[in-house]
């Protein structure tokens, strides 16, 4: 078991560098975000991109078991999404990202987001080849998620902690989340943000700025 896990992900590593070369030969920044179900994932990219339209040609990869209602959100936006079901696969992995990116036609110097499976164990061994893991957490999760699933959150170069509209509703201890976090990966970025209300997503656009400019 030990030696074709090794294989597969020596495979799928391989796949990924050739992602990543591509990516950086025409200046697109890709980004691997991953979450739970419910986190308010599309919720936040589709307010993403109707804000930042016109900044950057904007495109999306969309993983999901099954159905295409989440790529059919991201087309009424007017931006280019491709579906891509994994069936009973847990994840997205770099060959399938690899042939989306042959489909898509994507603009040099474009903005890729690959929303992953709703899962936070198997996407955090696969590397797509994106330039940075976003991992969404929403505040009606607990806020030991970052220890429960230590994995993904340590490969995280950002957590984006979602629907804080909601804090005063709630009982999540925000400062515990935050430290939680931070002991996992102690270099982790951390945004608060509300999908709904826009609180915090300058804060996320500037992100991306800094990202794109470099």
């Amino acid at each position: 078991m030990v030696q074709i896990e090794q294989d597969i992900l020596g495979k799928n590593d391989q796949y990924a560098a050739a992602n990543r070369s591509w990516f950086r030969a025409k200046g697109i920044l890709a980004l691997n975000l991953v979450s739970s179900p419910g986190s308010g994932k599309t919720s936040l990219l589709t307010r993403s991109i109707q804000d930042l339209k016109g900044r950057y040609p904007l495109a999306v990869i969309e993983g999901d078991q099954q159905t295409s209602h989440d790529a059919d959100r991201i087309r009424a936006t007017g931006v280019s999404a491709l579906q891509i079901n994994t069936g009973k696969g847990c994840h997205l992995d770099a060959h399938m990202v690899g042939h989306a990116i042959e489909s898509l036609g994507l603009a040099e110097k474009s903005l890729l987001f690959i929303e992953n499976v709703g899962n936070l164990v198997c996407p955090a061994a696969f590397d797509l080849g994106e330039a940075h893991k976003v991992a969404i957490l929403s505040v009606t999760e607990g806020e030991d998620k970052p220890l429960k699933y230590p994995d993904m959150f340590h490969a995280a170069d950002l957590m984006i902690l979602n629907k804080i509209d909601l804090l005063p509703y709630l009982d999540f201890d925000l400062a515990l989340c935050l430290d939680y976090a931070r002991r996992v990966n102690p270099g982790i970025e951390i945004l608060q943000v509300s999908a709904r209300s826009g609180e915090g997503l300058d804060a996320w656009y500037g992100w991306l700025a800094a990202r794109m400019a470099s």
